[in-house]
């Protein structure tokens, strides 16, 4: 079948960051584009149920927060009947923002919406069903798989999404709850149990593991885990959980193997999220999901099938809305050769915790793993002015250096602000410069960015 016989040349399933950029990307070089989404509006999770709303949540988080330490100015504090909708008071104004910005950007480049559930007939060929459930067939001659992820339901944790939560649902509470447990220790545990700490909930992280974020080195997680019980929260390490239920009345009783119970108002479990493509029927295309229950591809982002290419979340680590935008990018540059360079692995990590956390290369551990005795330079946010001024005392920032104190490895940062102040050293990683630059480089006065200089001297006084 030529290209001319197509109904489409490029379709992409998914209007995620990942479907977004490949369905733009594919109408920018000429081609004939549809993208299809089953919700009424456009964005994907990431945008309507995850990264928005709950950053959304955490700027009033921060302001009950700043309120709080100020008591000297304002006695503050929230009513025991908050509604949810008022901590998010302006998420509906920017979710719609949003989402006619990227119809307006969708619409521009010609791309056709289609409305409904993409199933495959065969490598070819794609089933639309609409709501209504009239179906249509389209052939197609390249496809892009953007359809993101869901939240993992644990056999033993029962989510009824009015007492028991996972990420996608949280947000749906109608009150402020006076108590939160939140299972788990990654991610979107910890941005979502030191938010809740910050707004007065009492909240009990529960984990497996000794630390939280423990993908990151001891003294980034010892930070927020300090800033965490500062705040009030509880943080119970290397526990496992082996029922979870509501009594029946008010509470969410959560019981671990060691004998430990937790009570609760409300309980979060923030375990994982697999990929989403139930009911895609993957198999009439020649595909199958590998071991981990994602979409594997190669080094072009293309499947086991010649025509057919992934991005985003469904693909897997690192599952960071940035990453999913480059990479659906590439794979529509890719699946129409369309020559780009190498994707940098050098892609900064956010988690939007308070405090944040950010991170760009190897850890210190990681780099000690690949190098041995490298030198590591490490600042205080209290030791720069901009961090007493505002406040941000507990954080810090650190770079990491090879044996002989020049080529920068990595660069981490915890502290309001981390989630910008990491560009810096990602800029200079891209750029190979040596530590040297944030010697011989003048930064602003009062910025957080200074501590750049002073973790740099610090690695400087230790070449030999």
């Amino acid at each position: 079948m030529s290209t001319n016989e197509f109904d489409y040349d490029v379709l992409v399933i998914g209007s995620g960051p990942a479907g977004q950029k490949s369905a733009v990307q594919a109408a920018k070089a000429g081609q004939k584009v549809a993208i299809i989404e089953r919700d009424s509006l456009f964005g994907g999770a990431c945008v309507h149920k995850g990264t928005i709303p709950s950053k959304t949540l955490r700027e009033n988080a921060l302001r009950v927060k700043h309120m709080r330490q100020n008591a000297a100015l304002a006695d503050f504090h929230l009513s025991e009947e908050t509604e949810m909708v008022t901590l998010i008071d302006r998420l509906d104004e920017v979710l719609k923002s949003h989402d006619k910005y990227m119809r307006k950007q969708i619409d521009r480049n010609n791309i056709v919406r289609i409305h409904g559930r993409a199933s495959f007939v065969d490598e070819h060929t794609i089933k639309i069903t609409k709501v209504g459930g009239e179906t249509k067939n389209l052939s197609v001659n390249k496809i892009i798989i953007a359809v993101g992820s869901y939240p993992r339901k644990p056999d033993n944790i029962p989510i009824d999404h009015e007492h028991i939560f996972d990420s996608d649902s949280i947000l749906s509470m109608l009150y402020l709850p006076s108590s939160l447990t939140v299972l788990g220790g990654g991610v979107i545990a910890s941005e979502y149990a030191s938010i809740f700490q910050a707004l007065g909930v009492k909240v009990t992280m529960i984990d497996r593991y000794p630390t939280p974020l423990g993908f990151l080195d001891s003294d980034m997680t010892d930070t927020f885990v300090k800033a965490f019980k500062a705040m009030g929260g509880t943080w119970l390490g290397e526990k496992n959980v082996e029922k979870v239920h509501w009594d029946g009345i008010s509470n969410v009783i959560t019981e671990c193997a060691d004998g430990t119970i937790i009570t609760s108002q409300k309980l979060l479990c923030a375990a994982g999220r697999i990929a989403n493509t139930n009911g895609l029927q993957l198999e009439n295309a020649g595909l199958a999901l590998n071991e981990k229950g994602l979409i594997s591809v190669d080094d072009e982002l293309c499947t086991e099938v010649a025509n057919i290419y992934a991005a985003g979340d469904v693909i897997g680590p690192p599952s960071l809305a940035s990453a999913s935008m480059e990479q659906g990018r590439r794979a529509a540059s890719n699946a129409l050769g369309i020559k780009i360079g190498s994707m940098s692995q050098l892609i900064p990590a956010g988690i939007y915790s308070i405090p944040e956390l950010s991170s760009v290369g190897l850890t210190e551990v990681q780099a000690r793993e690949k190098y041995g005795n490298v030198l590591v330079g490490t600042a205080q946010f209290e030791e720069v002015a901009r961090g007493q001024i505002s406040g941000n005392t507990e954080g810090m920032l650190k770079i990491v250096a090879d044996t002989q104190g020049k080529k920068i490895l990595g660069v981490m940062l915890v502290g309001e602000g981390s989630t910008e102040v990491v560009h810096i050293g990602h800029m200079a990683m891209l750029a190979d410069q040596d530590v040297d630059i944030f010697v011989e480089s003048t930064f602003n006065f009062p910025t957080l960015a200074e501590a750049y200089r002073i973790a740099a001297l610090e690695i400087l006084a230790q070449r030999a």
